[in-house]
């Protein structure tokens, strides 16, 4: 299964977390023009790895 955006979801708690500069590059490319803020895309992205890992938690 490819990884494919969604729209915005709700429901939040705020973290920090830090990105190398590159990884925020490629980030802000993968989502120009996308209907996703950077914050939506990490989540998506996250929920993605952890659906398809080796050893799901």
């Amino acid at each position: 299964m490819s990884f494919q955006l969604k729209p915005n979801k709700k429901e939040t708690e705020n973290k920090t977390i830090r990105f190398p500069l590159p990884l925020i590059e490629k980030i802000e490319k993968a989502i120009a023009n996308q209907d996703v803020t950077f914050s939506g895309f990490v989540l998506q992205a996250c929920e993605y790895a952890l659906e398809n890992m080796d050893n799901p938690v």
